[in-house]
């Protein structure tokens, strides 16, 4: 009886199965009849049995072979040899059984927060093991824990009021802090509330371009770049050129700027290594491009160190990314001028006041508290301007490049973009300047911004958003915001040359000397934690 034949007939008796194998074995028989094939799954006779019942069903049947009383030749083991070898194609392979999988519990929100902040685990803090593995336990993964967002609102334009003379040639220029992977790793205190997989480069990278092309920029101004081949490639493909410097030392970071390739053209470009002036190893960008093949400017690309105790390293940076801006504006018949980037100031500190009012007597300020980003009692401080406060040689040229001079100067009328064009009151500070460019745990407020000098005139800026919305996130970024600063966008327009080149009123100081007259300023913040010993940038 072959094998279609037993399909035919589901009742053949076991002896007749294995009556063909050979007439010198015999098998147990339970039973009159059997189904090899079509058992019912519900029947009550179990599985890897001795009923021949269950041959058709099983993987594996153990069968009980016995000698016939006439003597054979062939042994029984390799009769069931043979049947074993020939099961493979008679019998169907049974299903697989799901196997049910043990859970394991997640570590509370609380208790990995607390871990993470634990003093005695800050020396072998491991930034993967924060979001993946914070309790250090073996397979423990943290991702059951979200922290609570609310939807971010859309941002909007905010257009200029009266529209001037000019020569309608328009370029919209973007400032924009990424957040580096390795800044963000080597500070994990300052992301404690974000998701852990907000935090992930790769999906904070698709963000970011994802923003950057949204609103479509003439030029994009980047700063903290570590992975600069990743973005030049995005960057390249939607019609950018681009340039990168990065930083000196054991620094992974840079800047770079990308400019469309179809509108703007590079006619010169230059770079400041500021670790060989003794200012750390910060770098700027400094570009001169033509628009449309008719207006020249100089663009400025520059992250300012963080430390917010070496005010006279910041101070000295800023001032001469001015200087060299102006030297090469001088040697293209002082054309225009726009600066980019993360200065890492306040616009309420004094060196916002030396940006916007071309000098600064440091000698009536205190060097760890001229960038607006130091402070004590949450927030609050008292500058006691009747107080001469004590600078080092050192400090004093760092600042104003002499030893022996404490006015800080430089030469360009300087206008911020944001300032100069009042959006949403909800959104803006007395200055005019956004509450908010940046938020993390322990910083709420504004440092990045868009100057530019007589020649061109701010059409329209891109406005940030509500307090109220920022705070509802808990800390960028989020999984709508790839880094913890805001985008900065503004539409700048060539203006009709004019014979009114009278330079600015210099307020300076007036200001220094109604400083001294009040006697004391107070400067609020808008985070709880702004005091930061972090030595970074």
């Amino acid at each position: 009886m072959n094998s279609a034949q037993m399909r035919r007939k589901p009742g053949a008796t076991a002896f007749s199965l294995f009556s063909s194998i050979g007439s010198s074995i015999l098998a147990v028989e339970i039973g009159s009849t059997f189904e090899p094939f079509d058992q019912d799954p519900a029947s009550p006779v179990k599985r890897n049995s001795l009923n021949p019942a269950s041959f058709g069903r099983q993987k594996r049947t153990r069968l009980i072979l016995f000698p016939s009383r006439a003597a054979s030749p062939t042994p029984p083991h390799l009769a069931a040899m043979a049947y074993n070898a020939s099961r493979a194609r008679l019998s169907p392979p049974a299903p697989a059984v799901p196997r049910p999988r043990k859970r394991r519990r997640s570590p509370s929100a609380p208790g990995a927060a607390a871990w993470c902040a634990s003093p005695e685990n800050a020396a072998a803090f491991d930034f993967r093991r924060c979001w993946q593995n914070p309790a250090g336990a073996p397979g423990r993964v943290w991702q059951g824990y979200r922290a609570p967002q609310t939807p971010v609102p859309s941002r909007q334009w905010v257009f200029a009021e009266e529209a001037s003379t000019s020569s309608g040639d328009a370029c919209t220029i973007m400032s924009y802090n990424i957040l580096a992977d390795n800044n963000a790793r080597n500070h994990p205190d300052l992301y404690l509330d974000v998701p852990w997989d907000a935090m992930r480069w790769d999906s904070r990278r698709r963000l970011i371009i994802r923003e950057i092309r949204h609103w479509d920029a003439d030029l994009v101004c980047l700063q903290e770049v570590d992975r600069f081949r990743e973005i030049s490639a995005e960057m390249k493909n939607r019609g950018y050129e681009c340039s990168f410097k990065g930083r000196t030392g054991d620094a992974k970071d840079g800047c770079a700027t990308f400019w469309k390739s179809e509108r703007l053209r590079l006619l010169e470009e230059d770079s400041i290594d500021f670790s060989e002036f003794n200012l750390r190893n910060n770098v700027a960008q400094i570009l001169v491009l033509e628009l449309n093949g008719t207006h020249k400017f100089v663009l400025g690309n520059i992250h300012v160190l963080f430390n917010p105790k070496r005010g006279d390293v910041k101070l000295g940076q800023i001032r001469m990314l001015l200087e060299k801006a102006n030297a090469l504006a001088e040697k293209w018949d002082g054309i225009p001028i726009v600066l980019a980037g993360d200065f890492n100031s306040t616009p309420d500190s004094a060196i916002y006041k030396f940006l916007s009012t071309m000098k600064l007597n440091i000698s009536l300020h205190d060097r760890k508290q001229l960038s607006g980003l130091d402070s004590s009692d949450f927030g609050l401080y008292e500058l006691c301007s009747l107080l001469n406060y004590q600078w080092t040689d050192e400090e004093v040229r760092n600042a104003t490049g002499y030893s022996n001079v404490t006015v800080a100067r430089h030469p360009l009328r300087l206008s911020s973009s944001y300032a100069m064009l009042k959006g949403n009151s909800s959104n803006r500070g007395h200055q005019g300047e956004p509450l908010a460019t940046s938020y993390h745990k322990k910083f709420l407020g504004t440092v990045d911004y868009l100057w530019y000098t007589p020649g061109l005139e701010c059409s329209r800026v891109l406005d940030t958003l509500p307090m109220g919305a920022l705070r509802g996130t808990r800390g960028l970024p989020t999984r709508e915001m790839g880094s913890d600063h805001l985008p900065i966008v503004a539409e700048f327009v060539f203006m009709e040359p004019t014979q009114d080149d009278s330079p600015q009123e210099d307020e300076a100081e007036q200001d220094d000397k109604s400083a001294q007259a009040a006697g004391t300023a107070k400067h609020i913040y808008f985070s709880s934690e702004s005091d930061s010993s972090v030595d970074a940038s």
